[in-house]
């Protein structure tokens, strides 16, 4: 589990640090805010998911959606209170999460396709679109 937590918070680092550039953010104090906002909020939506759909075995989707809402609001309530660049920290914070999760689900569909290439089996079942 440490792993898992590990792994997460540093791509989530990496795709939102990179998202933050590329919105236009520069200096230590921002990128600096930008990673402590992500150690703040990662590691707990990473717990309470892990908790919530494996230990508990509530439904994926409706978990999902509310942990990724609360990581939202709590982002954009500590980029409204101390960025000096963010412009429109909501959005920032809304976009920077779209952008890291998407990013995370299209690296976990590649690790599984690629398991599944490396074991010979079926990538994708054709005759389930008959």
């Amino acid at each position: 589990m440490l792993t898992a937590l590990a792994v997460s918070l540093l791509l989530t680092l990496v795709f939102e640090e990179g998202f933050a550039l590329a919105w236009g953010l520069r200096g230590k104090r921002e990128l600096g805010l930008v990673a402590l906002v992500n150690c703040l909020t990662n590691p707990a939506v990473v717990l309470l998911h892990y908790t919530a759909v494996t230990l508990w075995q509530w439904n994926d989707i409706p978990v999902t959606l509310v942990l990724e809402a609360a990581a939202v609001i709590v982002e954009w309530r500590c980029y409204r209170a101390c960025s000096e660049q963010v412009k429109k920290p909501f959005v920032f914070a809304l976009l920077a999460n779209l952008f890291s999760y998407g990013a995370g689900c299209m690296i976990n569909l590649s690790c599984i396709f690629l398991w599944r290439w490396l074991r010979g089996q079926t990538i994708i079942n054709w005759r389930a679109f008959k």
